[in-house]
């Protein structure tokens, strides 16, 4: 009867350190996973929020341009003189004006 109580007890405590377990992991992956990219998205969106005329940007596709007009989610880019695009705002990844590259 005593082994039968030590062993009820001793599974007990092996459950406790496998939720334990399970717990760290998932801790450690929201701070080492979802927390840093839920940090880059709102970056992301920041800066998607903060360009406006003027700006020279880069798209994901690897265009550089200065936007020339924002309507919406859309923006139109000036490539060369007279020569524009059309893109949506989300194509947008780098700013590449001066201001932003730290040179005056």
């Amino acid at each position: 009867m005593k082994l039968w109580i030590l062993l009820q007890a001793d599974g007990g405590a092996g459950i406790m350190g496998q939720v334990f377990l399970f717990g760290s992991i998932i801790l450690i992956m929201y701070f080492f996973m979802i927390r840093p990219q839920q940090k880059k998205q709102k970056e992301t969106k920041n800066f998607l929020e903060s360009i406006k005329k003027g700006d020279s940007v880069v798209t994901i596709g690897g265009i550089h341009g200065k936007i020339f007009s924002i309507d919406g989610e859309t923006l139109t880019l000036e490539l060369d003189k007279g020569f524009k695009i059309k893109v949506e705002k989300s194509a947008v990844s780098a700013d590449f004006s001066k201001k932003a590259l730290g040179t005056q």
